[in-house]
């Protein structure tokens, strides 16, 4: 696991998410994108790490949809059983009652059918991420236990949507740190993919270009697969 600032690095999964660990403050934390599973043979390297380090998850936050990036939900939701699960209502169908049948054409396409089973009982969104709201006002109605212990934490984070890699895909930005998660939406030079179900070109390049130009370009981008982490004016001539 590679640490920085407050985010913390974890790859798991059968394409290498990158599961990050958000520090509140204290031991609580914040788990985006969990893709750990039995079907890729590292179903407690999340559930591991978090106990390691004495931390205490507070909510999964999923910057997407996507199979790879929603497996772990389920052994996450076995060891803290009520865990809230945030993700932009777009993006809703990929988890919950219908999301076996939103995955089944993405993984068929791609030949990961075997990661199926994964993706059955996934639990209904406990709360949904909503474009300029901070996660503290998100999080405030679920009532969480000990939640004025960690909402000035939450209160640091902002959501982006951004869509195009899928309809609900979202970003989440801490402006007084100048980090960036970017799910799939921004790779180091490149960008997420947009020839899945739901995915649209056109409208990734919208979200791109309000990123590029709304947000300053020494911003930390963490992205969701492959370089841990980039500053956004290095991708500033590609847009």
């Amino acid at each position: 696991m590679t640490d920085s600032h407050c985010v913390s690095l974890i790859s798991t999964g059968p394409l290498d998410v990158n599961t990050f660990l958000v520090s509140l403050g204290g031991p609580y934390v914040l788990v985006v994108d969990p893709a750990a599973c039995r079907e890729s043979g590292d179903e407690d390297k999340i559930s591991s790490a978090l106990k390691s380090k004495s931390c205490v998850p507070v909510a999964v936050i999923l910057t997407h949809g996507h199979f790879d990036h929603v497996l772990g939900i389920r052994h996450l939701r076995d060891v803290w059983h009520d865990l809230p699960v945030l993700i932009h209502e777009d993006d809703a169908p990929y988890i919950g009652r219908s999301s076996l049948r939103m995955h089944e054409a993405s993984l068929e396409r791609i030949g990961f059918g075997a990661f199926l089973p994964a993706l059955t009982n996934l639990p209904e969104p406990s709360a949904f991420l909503r474009h300029g709201k901070n996660l503290r006002d998100i999080m405030e109605p679920l009532n969480a236990a000990d939640f004025e212990s960690f909402s000035g934490g939450l209160s640091e984070w902002t959501v982006i949507h951004t869509p195009g890699h899928t309809p609900g895909g979202c970003c989440l930005y801490n402006t007084e740190r100048r980090i960036l998660l970017s799910g799939d939406t921004v790779f180091f030079h490149s960008y997420g993919r947009t020839d899945l179900p739901g995915g649209n070109h056109k409208i990734l390049m919208q979200s791109l270009r309000r990123i590029y130009s709304n947000l300053p370009g020494d911003t930390l981008v963490f992205p969701g697969h492959e370089t841990v982490a980039f500053r956004l004016e290095e991708n500033l001539n590609d847009f």
